[in-house]
């Protein structure tokens, strides 16, 4: 062969390898852009609202003086379902969870410094190791994470995980966790400890007068379990004869557990369990508990996990449970076009405002209850007793 057909032919053999490295290329960039994001994530200054103005910042005309304890359930400024419940007695500040993104937590910061007025949480539970929950614990080391941002005193955290300690969110979240027990001094302890009362742990806490925020036994804070979601860190606080339970994203086997080795009572205010999926608030719990207002945090009817119209959150199973017991079941955010990035507030930013004898509910956006709502006509039945 001559030098001349050689080098036409090497030129040839560029020009494919050429085109197939920016084919691959092209479809690993299309693929990244378009994906969810996980683990790693590019964080802006930017805090995401509805494109219609409808997610509130904050319940502004709220008064909290006489309330002996409320409840916040807070939408996260996106389109991504995820838990963040702020609880305020007239001594302290809690914070259980802080989800869904690392984006959230300018949205969460602006809410909690309406209320939050010393920089102080007392006390902060990490329920589990997933994104939705803890990633405002667990940024990258040029983001201000939740522990950056407020004195913890006390941090309660998940027993065990699956997650790798070396990588993503989880060596995160440790950096962290390492960070403010040196900087504030922050006493850290797994539920575990707690439940069996060592290194300074408690099962139980002070939190106002007549309030106190105990930790409840779960069998999978020492066994092993096939999803993250059991390994949960469940809490009831009682307050003046009211009961509030979180438990994370528990699941049904693990809320069989739950009333197995814990004493029950029934309870006034109810997280759903995982945003109202069919994996939770099985009837096993609701017939002990019977709750009486139930709210769930989600991005109601999204795909962001199934396309299953019945499996997205708050799910047919899981309101055909609950309505057994109550019709005073709460939504924070409405997806209206997840791929356009369209949402909306359902009741927005849920709080249960509780006294002695009475409790009322604000929401930022309307108090409109699951069944009445628009969404619900159209994508969900009421089963009538």
């Amino acid at each position: 062969m001559s030098k001349k057909k050689t080098s036409k032919f090497g030129a040839f053999v560029l020009c494919a390898l050429a085109l197939v490295l920016g084919f691959f290329g092209g479809f690993s960039v299309f693929t990244y852009i378009s994906l969810p994001k996980t683990e790693e994530l590019v964080i802006s200054s930017d805090v995401y609202y509805s494109k219609n103005d409808k997610i509130k910042e904050a319940n502004s005309d709220l008064d909290l003086q006489d309330a002996e304890i409320s409840v916040h359930f807070l939408e996260l400024g996106n389109k991504y379902t995820g838990d963040c419940t702020y609880i305020k007695t007239k001594t302290c500040d809690i914070l259980i969870d802080c989800g869904s993104k690392s984006d959230s937590i300018p949205t969460v910061a602006n809410y909690l410094n309406n209320y939050v007025t010393d920089g102080k949480l007392e006390y902060v539970i990490v329920t589990h190791a997933h994104q939705d929950h803890y990633a405002g614990f667990a940024t990258p080391k040029n983001i201000k994470s939740i522990f950056d941002l407020y004195n913890c005193e006390t941090v309660i955290t998940f027993a065990q995980t699956k997650q790798n300690s070396t990588k993503g969110l989880y060596a995160n979240f440790l950096r962290e966790i390492e960070e403010t027990k040196t900087k504030n001094n922050t006493k850290v302890f797994t539920a575990e400890e707690c439940i069996e009362e060592n290194n300074g742990a408690k099962k139980e806490y002070n939190i106002g007068e007549n309030s106190t925020l105990k930790i409840l036994n779960s069998k999978f804070y020492t066994q092993k379990s096939t999803t993250e979601n059991n390994h949960s860190v469940c809490t009831l606080i009682e307050s003046s004869g009211k009961n509030f339970l979180f438990t994370g994203d528990l699941e049904k086997d693990g809320e069989e557990a739950l009333v197995n080795l814990n004493s029950l009572p029934e309870i006034d205010l109810y997280k759903a369990g995982h945003h109202g999926s069919k994996t939770s608030s099985s009837m096993t719990l609701l017939n002990v508990t019977k709750p009486k207002v139930v709210c769930v945090c989600c991005c109601a009817g999204s795909p962001e996990y199934t396309k299953t119209k019945d499996n997205q959150f708050p799910t047919q199973e899981f309101i055909d449970n609950v309505s057994k017991f109550t019709d005073k079941i709460y939504v924070t955010t409405l997806c209206i076009d997840y791929d356009a990035n369209k949402f909306e507030s359902f009741n927005g930013n849920i709080v249960y405002i509780s006294n002695q004898n009475s409790y009322n509910i604000k929401c930022s956006n309307n108090n409109t209850i699951l069944k009445d709502s628009e969404w619900f006509k159209n994508n969900r039945t009421w089963q009538t007793a």
